[in-house]
């Protein structure tokens, strides 16, 4: 286990302009020829609207475009919070979705990496600045001067349009944040690796899990089973934390060594100095100096969960006396999620799915919300209506 293991190098080719004197304005696209496409979506119109039929025009493929037929997109908690307006202001009408699998339609005339009928994937991010620190490092999530994300996010590089996600027949997405998915996942189950897999992924690797490690995973719903899944598939002894005693059967099932009722003061007493890594997948305010008893000497707990609350306070006492760390991580770059992808089709990673069609997708909403879901909804795109003859994006 070595913390701050570097992140792979970007993939591709250099995301700086190679001339100096090229234009690289983000508000001047390059010239596209043709007609958009219109996509037959989901989406919302309001806070309150519930997700209702629309069609969104998808812009011409620029040179360095791919234009994606989406074929499954997973179903996010924060897509919950998006369109219900949880998380402030929105964009509307807005199509959420960013775990996006399809294949390849059509590439622009710069696009020597993809081809049309490759199986590709886009995640939560669909461009970024590309040339500050973090994004030259492959650290596109924490760019400098804002990413871009794949809803409800301003596009500088395409006229400030809002993109719209992948609750959709189609995309259009520069090339450099797709992400090519092995034939070997299944592409319903791979969707929910672009968010849900990415976002336990890249702590586990900063750790640098290996055999012998011990894991601890807090929380068993979207994200706690990946973390279960990938820590397991790096070779650590996983122990799932959990409030409910009905849960214990699925961690053993999912692949947990131990299942220990974080409730019961004595089994988290017998944790103590157990753990190396701890990955918190809660959303909801709850006390961490309990877990941070469990860590041993240089271990860490990461924070993935984000409550929409402040939590209670954590003892630095706790922190100082085993030189522990409380860190947070977000999603992760392009080539991480790449070598994600590449690290799950190896060990037969995938998600367990809900595939629904989009008749299903408002209840689907409620059932998130209740915890009624093994363990991501998956959406079948062509369960979608027919686009209409005029955009209503």
């Amino acid at each position: 286990m070595t913390p701050g293991r570097p992140v792979p190098p970007p993939l591709g080719k250099p995301l700086v302009a190679e001339d100096a004197t090229a234009d690289t304005s983000p508000s001047t696209p390059a010239a596209a020829k043709g007609t958009p496409t219109l996509a037959a979506a989901y989406g919302a119109t309001s806070a309150h609207s519930g997700l209702v039929p629309l069609t969104v025009s998808r812009r011409v493929p620029k040179e360095d475009d791919v234009e994606i037929e989406i074929d499954f997109c997973g179903l996010c908690h924060s897509d919950v919070h998006a369109t219900r307006g949880e998380w402030g202001a929105q964009n509307y009408p807005l199509v959420p979705g960013h775990e996006i699998v399809g294949r390849v339609r059509r590439v622009g005339s710069a696009v020597d990496d993809f081809a049309p009928g490759d199986l590709v994937g886009v995640g939560c991010l669909v461009d970024s600045c590309r040339e500050c620190g973090s994004c030259l490092e492959g650290l596109e999530q924490y760019c400098e001067r804002g990413n871009v994300g794949t809803y409800g996010v301003k596009d500088a590089r395409n006229g400030d349009s809002i993109t719209q996600g992948g609750y959709s027949t189609s995309v259009v997405v520069d090339r450099r944040f797709v992400l090519r998915v092995p034939e070997g996942l299944d592409p319903a189950a791979a969707a929910p690796l672009l968010c849900a897999g990415i976002t336990t992924y890249s702590p586990l690797r900063y750790f640098d899990v290996e055999e012998g490690d011990v894991v601890g995973v807090v929380g068993l719903g979207g994200l706690g089973h990946m973390a279960v899944k990938i820590a397991k598939a790096m070779g650590a002894r996983v122990v799932v934390f959990t409030t409910s005693d009905a849960k214990f059967e699925a961690a053993i099932e999912l692949g947990a060594d131990e299942v220990i009722l974080s409730k019961d003061p004595e089994a988290m007493e017998g944790a103590n100095r157990t753990i190396d890594v701890i990955i918190d997948t809660v959303a909801a305010p709850h006390d961490l100096n309990p877990y941070f008893r469990t860590l041993r000497l240089n271990g860490a707990l990461f924070q993935l969960g984000l409550p929409p609350t402040d939590m209670p306070p954590v003892s630095p006492g706790a922190l100082i006396r085993r030189r522990l760390s409380y860190a947070g991580s977000l999603i992760g770059g392009i080539a991480e999620t790449q070598e994600m992808l590449d690290f799950c089709a190896e060990h037969g990673v995938a998600s367990d799915v809900e595939v629904i069609t989009a008749r299903q997708l408002n209840e689907a909403y409620d059932r998130m919300v209740a915890g009624d879901v093994k363990y991501r909804f998956v959406l079948d795109t062509k369960t979608l209506q027919p686009a209409s003859e005029k955009a209503d994006i």
